[in-house]
């Protein structure tokens, strides 16, 4: 799973190993994916396997998927969680950040699958499935996300689109769960606990995304989901604010 070492990859890490999966956490920061693990052991007794990916730099990503390469026959699931966040702003966007999210949701998303797909196909049960984002709809509300991130959520469920039409015919199922903007919530917390009894008109959890997952892997392997979680504050209508 990319993008492990924070927010919704960690409560995704924690609650997949709480339902049987064995664990590589990939992520930029060690130190956070470290963390990761710890709570991920704590949780469910499940030992997690580390591994450093930048997908903003095809270096990384080819060092990444060697390493998985090396330590497994197949894998059964591929999350791609990992987007750089780019927030609006008045003032001009530094070419490094615009490109650091393009290429983190796009190019090494893409490159990452692209290289794992061999395991994928070696594997009885296989999903690949996208953590895209209501960004990537057509006509959400921008609200505080930078046009450079908007635009690249929306090329990413393009890709989970695309993954489905070139695996069309295969055991490999290609499936996407878009997000709302969140309110984190920790496995454990009081936060995930209370999640369900939200009322209409708060914001969604963690939680939800991560039981949006969970229900998704767990179809019967003739359908593949397209999940929207949507929200009145943070969804897709929602104002800027």
């Amino acid at each position: 799973m990319t993008g492990a070492g924070r927010g919704l990859g960690a409560a995704l890490a924690v609650t997949l190993a709480e339902a049987g999966c064995r664990l590589v956490l990939c992520g930029r920061n060690l130190g956070a994916l470290a963390e990761t693990a710890a709570a991920v052991l704590e949780r469910s007794g499940v030992d997690a396997m580390l591994v450093e990916l930048d997908l903003s730099d095809a270096d990384s990503v080819a060092r990444a998927a060697g390493a998985i390469h090396a330590g497994h026959d197949a894998i059964d699931i591929l999350i791609n969680n990992g987007a750089q966040w780019l927030e609006g702003a008045a003032e001009p966007h530094a070419p490094s950040d615009v490109l650091g999210v393009i290429n983190a949701a796009v190019s090494g998303t893409y490159l990452l699958t692209q290289g794992l797909l061999p395991l994928l196909e070696r594997s009885a049960r296989p999903d690949i499935l996208t953590i895209g984002s209501i960004s990537g709809l057509p006509n959400a509300a921008l609200q505080t996300a930078a046009v450079p991130f908007y635009a690249a959520k929306r090329a990413q469920a393009g890709l989970a689109d695309g993954f489905a039409q070139v695996l069309k015919g295969t055991p490999v199922r290609s499936l996407i769960v878009h997000p709302p903007y969140l309110d984190d919530a920790e496995p454990g917390s009081d936060a995930w606990r209370l999640s369900p009894e939200r009322a209409k008109g708060e914001r969604a959890t963690s939680r939800d995304i991560a039981d949006a997952v969970i229900f998704a892997l767990t179809r019967p392997r003739h359908v593949s989901l397209s999940i929207l979680v949507d929200a009145d504050d943070g969804g897709r209508f929602a104002d800027a604010g």
